[in-house]
């Protein structure tokens, strides 16, 4: 029975593969083309988008195929990661599809595969206090700089660490966020709930943000690109002033501020350019 079962899978499988080899692939123009349409409520190209996207869905799934878990529930998961991308994703970031896509692909899997895992499976209050806890835990590995313990967690929620431990022990069993190095069996909390901290829109719209203030900048004359470089921390060091700079380039002070607001207003020339990729942090 489970050979037959298995066979049948696998005549699944084929028989998808060979439908979906009929969309063809799109180019770069073709996919920002989709997105103006998608946005404006085109069904029809949503679709397209979609379906000429479906092998990197097979492609990706093939790294979480699991003898426990069929392949075809997997590609199915991850089939709408790919069409809530494709409901999302904005032309105006100029970043290829797949980049964007891939993200929501793996998050539809890995959420379907952890559910799938898990021993108990959740009220919807208690779903809710573990996504909380999740979130918590990944906000304070960035700003602890370490994996936080049960205590750190219950002091930022303002909860009890008792609380912590049962809600944690029923998504996964007996679970510690904190390192066991006694016990190799112990589950690390990143594998309980996918991390909410990281916001694909979010990366995309700060790299748009930066390429697009690069590409104005690198119209500037060297020497004023040099001068706003350091004025403005664009090369990720600290701040620099008019002495400090002036002492770099030999020049007087006074010379580095007139240089500075003649390059300010020759990029205010271009500040569309830079105002169609601004990232602004959501507060």
């Amino acid at each position: 029975m489970q050979k037959k079962t298995a066979k049948s899978n696998d005549d699944l499988l084929e028989t998808y593969f060979k439908q979906i080899k009929n969309f063809p692939l799109l180019s770069f123009e073709d996919e920002l083309e989709l997105s103006k349409k998608v946005q404006n409520g085109d069904t029809e190209a949503l679709h397209k988008l979609v379906n000429s996207n479906l092998r990197l869905v097979i492609k990706i799934a093939g790294l979480y195929n699991k003898n426990s878990v069929s392949i075809l529930d997997i590609i199915q998961e991850g089939n709408m990661g790919l069409i809530h991308a494709a409901g999302k994703y904005d032309y105006r970031k100029n970043v290829r599809f797949c980049t964007y896509a891939s993200w929501w692909i793996r998050q539809f899997i890995n959420r379907f595969l952890s559910n799938k895992s898990r021993m108990v499976r959740l009220p919807s209050r208690k779903e809710e206090a573990l996504r909380k806890i999740q979130y918590t835990y990944h906000v304070l590995c960035q700003t602890l700089m370490h994996q936080p313990g049960n205590s750190d967690i219950a002091k930022e929620l303002g909860i009890s660490v008792q609380d912590v431990d049962s809600i944690v022990n029923m998504a996964a069993g007996s679970v510690s966020f904190e390192q066991n190095n006694t016990d190799d069996e112990t589950t690390n909390a990143i594998d309980i709930h996918e991390d909410y901290t990281y916001c694909p829109e979010r990366n995309l719209m700060k790299k748009a943000s930066l390429d697009n203030t690069i590409r104005v900048l690198n119209k500037l004359k060297d020497r004023e690109r040099n001068i706003l470089t350091y004025r403005y921390q664009l090369n990720g060091c600290e701040r620099h002033t008019l002495r400090e700079i002036g002492d770099k380039f030999d020049i007087s002070p006074e010379t580095v501020r007139q240089i500075e607001l003649r390059a300010l207003r020759k990029i205010r020339s271009h500040a569309h350019e830079i105002r169609d990729g601004m990232y602004v942090e959501a507060i």
